[in-house]
């Protein structure tokens, strides 16, 4: 029998939302939202907790460097969304900052063994006829982790070693859209993480919020809440495509 694993350092609201999108136990879509109203020129993707599951490897890498270094890290509780030097930066003092950036770095590239697809958002997002990734993780770690997943990697992939400032500064999707050679405001982005939220909102694209690493109160900020990104399904057209709602 298939079985949904769970981790003590996910707070109680995060295991919940995991559990009921496992079993199903979907919150409706308003059918009049806005977001289902407007056409789109291009969609911008969250990797980790939008695109794949990488929990269970990120808390081990972390709790690696936990003990290696002697602090208490919860990368989830305490800096999701975020580029990893935002939160070591926060922790360590500046002559260790560095060292341990590189450490969990090279912990994090490694640990890939159980990162997988998160269901449904594959098949979304292959569906999306202009599409491109855009992750706080590096170049290293996006790759090695779309690699173990196998989510295909699309041809514009904006990482932190791509950026200035990651998320939430809105740099990383402002890069996408150019890249792409898109309006930011004709981009929907696809986020599950409050820091990124924030970061597509500033770029002025609309954002579509999926819950399981935070639940839906903690992501009031997008434009729509979903509990899975099959619950919307693209329609296409001569101008672009939009968003429907998901048989």
């Amino acid at each position: 029998m298939p079985h949904l694993r769970l981790d003590a350092q996910l707070s109680t609201p995060q295991q919940l939302t995991r559990v009921l999108r496992y079993l199903g136990e979907l919150r409706s879509v308003p059918h009049d939202s806005p977001v289902l109203s407007r056409t789109y020129e291009a969609g911008l993707f969250d990797l980790d907790g939008t695109l794949i599951d990488s929990t269970p490897a990120v808390l081990r890498s972390w709790n690696r460097l936990s003990a290696e270094y002697g602090v208490d890290i919860n990368p989830v509780a305490s800096g999701h969304g975020k580029p990893a030097t935002h939160l070591i930066h926060a922790i360590l003092p500046p002559d260790k900052a560095e060292a341990a950036l590189a450490r969990i770095t090279e912990i994090e590239a490694a640990e890939v063994s159980d990162v997988v697809p998160i269901p449904g958002s594959h098949e979304f997002f292959t569906s999306v006829p202009r599409r491109a990734i855009v992750t706080s993780g590096t170049r290293l770690i996006a790759g090695n982790r779309l690699a173990a997943s196998g989510v295909s990697r699309p041809d514009v992939v904006v990482t932190f070693d791509d950026v200035s400032q990651g998320k939430p500064n809105p740099e990383p999707f402002l890069l996408a859209a150019q890249r792409l050679g898109v309006r930011p405001e004709a981009c929907v982005v696809f986020e599950d993480a409050p820091a990124g939220i924030a970061a597509g909102r500033s770029a002025g694209c609309t954002v579509v919020a999926i819950t399981g690493t935070h639940d839906a109160d903690e992501l009031q900020g997008a434009d729509l809440v979903v509990d899975r990104l099959d619950q919307l399904t693209v329609v296409t057209d001569h101008e672009g495509f939009r968003l429907d709602l998901g048989v």
